[in-house]
């Protein structure tokens, strides 16, 4: 059995440094992939056995142009059409970050405090090690979203429509605060959902952001809040049973309709960016379109389906917008 392996087979409290489970020789498309090793031939072979079944098909992809208010100081996509050869074709250029919709969290994006005990000032590591000017470094590729790209990140996907589950238990919240889906609320929906998780699967959190922006938000609501230097939004607690259950279930990549998968800003001293990028090398997909999912599940009465997504295969890449599809 490989080092991963082996690894990846314990449990969270087995585990020598549950908060750097670095996998895979230093540059090595093992350490570029990260947690998605659990997606092995196996287990995709017999998600495309079990969950394809109707053919609906269901794009995961928000419209480029809804978040039209970028937060951050990032840069809003721009869409030009241009002809081609004196106009007998046409070309088309996007200019856009990928952060502005949705997107994966590569390794690339997010580092780690160095040391137990973080300071503002203090050096940040990404995964398996890698150093800030390791990615600057634009001739270094390590760890970059070209691994992910080169297989895909496929798989049983799994929904947890928490907002369609709070209407039914009368649970009011705004999408743009601290409003917290707390992991017995997970638990309580795969219950009742008949949702049984198993190792390798891709875990989708409908937290209803995207919904609000483009129904409850005008362009004064939505221009102060990319202003904000603290922008709010509900999403997934962090805390240590949490960062426990996503282990042990074997949870390959987790994703959200909210600007961060977790609660922003955090609530206490747990940060899952920390553990699931630079700890565990997890992507972690934000601002992914799940309204029309949602209803699809809920008219098939299935929240498991085939899950496909495949990034850009960018050398180097820090995130990507994740060309992803449900497929039932």
């Amino acid at each position: 059995m490989s080092r991963h392996q082996s690894l990846m087979d314990l449990k969270f409290d087995e585990l020598p440094d549950p908060k750097r489970v670095w996998v895979g020789e230093p540059g090595s498309h093992e350490e570029g992939l990260g947690r998605l090793v659990l997606l092995t031939e196996e287990r995709v072979r017999k998600a495309a056995a079990q969950e394809i079944r109707t053919g609906r098909r269901v794009c995961l992809n928000w419209d480029m142009t809804k978040l039209e208010h970028v937060g951050l100081g990032r840069t809003p996509c721009e869409h030009k059409i241009v002809p081609l050869s004196g106009g007998i074709a046409l070309d088309d250029i996007y200019t856009f970050n990928p952060q502005q919709s949705s997107q994966w969290d590569g390794l690339r994006h997010w580092g780690m405090p160095s040391n137990p005990d973080p300071k503002p000032e203090q050096q940040r590591i990404w995964y398996g090690g890698t150093t800030k000017d390791e990615i600057l470094d634009r001739s270094n590729d390590r760890i970059g979203i070209q691994h992910w790209a080169r297989e895909g990140i496929t798989g049983r996907g799994v929904l947890i429509d928490y907002a369609s589950w709070a209407d039914t238990k009368g649970i009011e919240y705004s999408a743009f605060s601290q409003h917290t889906i707390k992991l017995e609320d997970i638990l309580e929906i795969a219950r009742e959902s008949k949702i049984t998780f198993e190792r390798g699967d891709v875990l989708l959190v409908r937290s209803s952001v995207t919904r609000d922006w483009e129904t409850r938000m005008d362009t004064a609501a939505k221009k102060a809040y990319a202003a904000s230097n603290s922008p709010k939004h509900a999403g997934v607690e962090a805390n240590i049973n949490v960062l426990r259950w996503i282990w042990d279930t074997g949870i390959a990549a987790v994703a959200g309709d909210a600007l961060s998968f977790e609660v922003y800003p955090p609530l206490g001293d747990v940060f899952l960016h920390d553990w699931f990028l630079a700890g565990w090398g997890m992507p972690i997909g934000e601002m992914f379109d799940l309204e029309r999912l949602a209803k699809v599940c809920k008219d098939l009465d299935r929240w498991t389906f085939f899950f496909t997504s495949v990034p850009f295969n960018m050398p180097g890449g820090v995130s990507s917008p994740p060309n992803a599809q449900a497929i039932f």
